[in-house]
């Protein structure tokens, strides 16, 4: 994922969160916002309930990647949060990509 389309700044997070559409599924919680912007913007949240720094490293290292074959980041403008729950953990890398794949289809 290169830099223009990551989410760094917390008040860009609260407002995608604030203002956006919300979808649960059962290993993450995505607010999507539409934007202005030429490109879709992704944020990751994984809280301490994940576990220590490593792990919580590895996950998101690992919805990056997920995001890189699952969403075209020229196709639309949309900001995307991404929060990673506990659920991620125990199902399979292949269970998630899913999970999010059908969901930005619906997009």
């Amino acid at each position: 994922m290169k830099v223009i389309n990551r989410i760094k700044k917390s008040d860009d997070f609260a407002l995608t969160i604030n203002k956006g559409f919300s979808y649960r599924l059962p290993s993450y919680i995505v607010h999507v916002r539409k934007t202005d912007n030429n490109n879709t913007r992704v944020g990751i949240s994984a809280s301490k309930k994940l576990g220590c720094a490593v792990i919580r490293n590895r996950v998101k290292r690992q919805v990056r990647a997920i995001c890189d074959e699952v969403i075209d980041y020229s196709q639309k403008s949309l900001d995307i949060v991404i929060i990673v729950k506990t659920k991620f953990l125990t199902t399979s890398f292949d269970d998630n990509k899913s999970q999010l794949s059908d969901l930005m289809k619906g997009l």
